[in-house]
C-alpha cells in the first residue's frame, strides 16, 4: 500500500537527475561516489561488502504513479499504468539502500512478468544473471527533504538526513523497460569487491 508524503508547499515533486560521469560529484564523498559510480550489480557488491548479513524487505508493490521525469525515461507517458515495487536493502539491522523499481504494466509479459513475484529476492539477482540485460541510462542526484523520493527513502528514520544521494538506471531486460533507483542512505559501508 502506498502513502502520500504529507502534503507540504515546500515539497518538489523530483530531484534533478544529471547524467552519471567519470568525476566525483561535487558534496560526494570518495565513498559515495564509488557507490554510485559502480557498474556492477548492487546487490552482488552489497552481499560482498556486508559480509552476507544482506536481506530485502518489501516496503509496498503495486500500481502507483510515475514520476514525471520517470514515466518519460520509461517512454510510458502520464497515463501510463505502472507496477512500482519499493524496498530496503539491509546489511544485518542497517538500512543500506533504498530502491524503487517502476515497470510499465503494458511491459509486463514475458521474463519481465516474473519481476511481479521477486518477493524478498533481489531484483539485482534476476537482472544480471541474463546476459541480454542492458543497461541504457545511468543517472544520479542529490536528494533532499524538499523531494518526494527523501520522504519515501527516510519514512523509517528517527532524524532524516539533510541528504542522500540516489541513482537511476533504465534497463532493458528481455526487450522491456524498467527503471530502478537507488537511494544511499548515511548508514552505507565502504564498497567492496
Amino acid at each position: 500500500m502506498f502513502r502520500r508524503p504529507k502534503s507540504h508547499r515546500s515539497v518538489v515533486r523530483e530531484p534533478r537527475w544529471t547524467a552519471l560521469s567519470a568525476r566525483r560529484l561535487p558534496g560526494a564523498d570518495p565513498r559515495m561516489h564509488a557507490w554510485l559510480g559502480d557498474s556492477g550489480s548492487l546487490t552482488r557488491a552489497m552481499i560482498a561488502s556486508c559480509r552476507k548479513r544482506f536481506r530485502v524487505d518489501v516496503v509496498a508493490q503495486g500500481r502507483a504513479d510515475a514520476l514525471p521525469s520517470e514515466a518519460a525515461l520509461l517512454a510510458s507517458g502520464p497515463a501510463q499504468a505502472t507496477l512500482v515495487r519499493e524496498v530496503r536493502l539491509h546489511c544485518g539491522r542497517e538500512v543500506w539502500v533504498f530502491a524503487r523499481t517502476l515497470i510499465p504494466l503494458c511491459h509486463l509479459r514475458g521474463p519481465a512478468r516474473a519481476l511481479t513475484r521477486l518477493g524478498r529476492r533481489p531484483l539485482g539477482e534476476v537482472l544480471f544473471s541474463d546476459p541480454t540485460t542492458r543497461r541504457l541510462t545511468v543517472e544520479v542526484a542529490r536528494i533532499t527533504p524538499r523531494h518526494r523520493l527523501h520522504a519515501r527513502a527516510t519514512a523509517h528514520l528517527r532524524h532524516a538526513p539533510d541528504l542522500v544521494w540516489g541513482r537511476r538506471t533504465l534497463f532493458d531486460y528481455g526487450g522491456q523497460p524498467i527503471l530502478v533507483n537507488e537511494l544511499f542512505l548515511p548508514d552505507i559501508g565502504e564498497l567492496k569487491r
